[in-house]
């Protein structure tokens, strides 16, 4: 009798063993989905609806329209994960227009695979969030409504192949990357270099972490190849229960011409904060400043180029825990006249935006 109900406890203990072990390998699929709406009402009064040329986020005037609608699937187990996100909106439709038209809906088409068995070390390939910069394509994300110019005007996504590391206790992470170019899904024409990058972050407590990451390519053709060094450094911060924030800095330099040893810079400093009033409501605020003197990222064709200072605050409220609203009044103020009114050059620009975003 004990050795029959040894036996059948056993096998019960077997069961439940061989069962756990069944569902911890059962792959996990998620889904999720974003869309934000907005209304921006830009002072200028653009007659054609598109506010400004270096702006790729909420960049219409006077009508309500999406910047972002977005549907994800993910798929993970413990060693293997995958992403594959579409959208529409403006925001893919100003910030992907050279890209092929099919290929402007993808936001993700990434697998990963872990490539250690006691370490967290991952091997990703495909369409990916871009590994600069401290705002992303999805606003709900970031301390104020619209993007900085910094952002508007660095990678958003990134096509490429890149080997990851995070430490056990998630505090340090180190990434190199080897891209299609800057912000590429097709390699431009005539372009047959590589582009190469770094991120390193890491975090000190839980109220302040610093991140590294940088580029390193050429995205003009070969015939006229000009290497281009990126860097981007930023600090997440709090301060209490109610404060937070980021400072940045942006730094780039490209050759001026193929095989100079000249090369034309440009740079961008930015904070960020944001106030807790309550839980459901905050409001937040920046400034930045944009130095492109030679017109290497944002071409303005006047004597001094684009050398832009801007400002903005934001009042957001938690309607519900999957809606958020936020209104943002900003305004632009530049060395050279490079805003048009009633088709007239100006060296200020203001405009006022709202946004309605929910997420699953």
């Amino acid at each position: 009798m004990k050795k029959l109900i040894l036996s059948a406890s056993l096998l019960v203990f077997g069961i439940f063993n061989a069962q756990e072990q069944i569902e911890t390998a059962v792959p996990k699929v998620t889904f999720s989905g974003y869309a934000e709406i907005f209304y921006t009402y830009d002072f200028h009064q653009p007659d054609n609806h598109i506010r400004q040329p270096f702006l790729y986020t909420y960049n219409r005037h006077n009508e309500f329209n999406l910047n972002l609608g977005l549907v994800k699937a993910n798929y993970a187990t413990e060693n293997m994960r995958a992403n594959l996100a579409l959208m529409a909106g403006a925001y893919p439709q100003d910030n992907l227009a050279a890209e092929q038209d099919l290929l402007k809906h993808i936001n993700e088409a990434n697998i990963g695979f872990k490539v250690s068995k006691t370490k967290n070390i991952w091997i990703d390939a495909g369409i990916m969030p871009s590994h600069i910069g401290w705002e992303s394509a999805i606003g709900k994300d970031n301390l104020t409504l619209t993007r900085s110019i910094a952002a508007e005007n660095s990678p958003y996504f990134e096509t490429g192949a890149k080997i990851s590391y995070t430490s056990d206790n998630g505090r340090f992470f180190l990434s190199g990357l080897v891209l299609n170019g800057w912000q590429r899904i097709a390699r431009p024409e005539g372009n047959q270099t590589l582009a190469f990058g770094h991120q390193l972050s890491y975090k000190f407590s839980d109220n302040f972490s610093l991140n590294s990451s940088s580029f390193v390519g050429n995205d003009k053709p070969t015939d006229d190849k000009r290497m281009r060094y990126f860097h981007d450094l930023y600090a997440n911060f709090t301060l209490g229960e109610k404060w937070s924030g980021i400072a940045g800095l942006d730094l780039g330099a490209e050759q001026n011409a193929k095989g100079s040893e000249k090369y034309n810079s440009w740079y961008s400093p930015n904070l960020l904060l944001r106030y807790a009033i309550t839980d459901q409501t905050k409001i937040g605020g920046r400034v930045e400043y944009f130095n492109d003197e030679k017109g290497i990222i944002i071409g303005t064709s006047t004597p001094n180029g684009f050398q832009t200072f801007g400002y903005s605050i934001n009042i957001d409220h938690e309607i519900h825990k999957n809606i958020l609203w936020r209104t943002e009044a900003r305004g632009f103020s530049s060395k050279d006249a490079i805003f048009m009114k009633d088709n007239l050059p100006e060296s200020t620009n203001f405009f006022i935006t709202t946004s309605l975003s929910a997420w699953f």
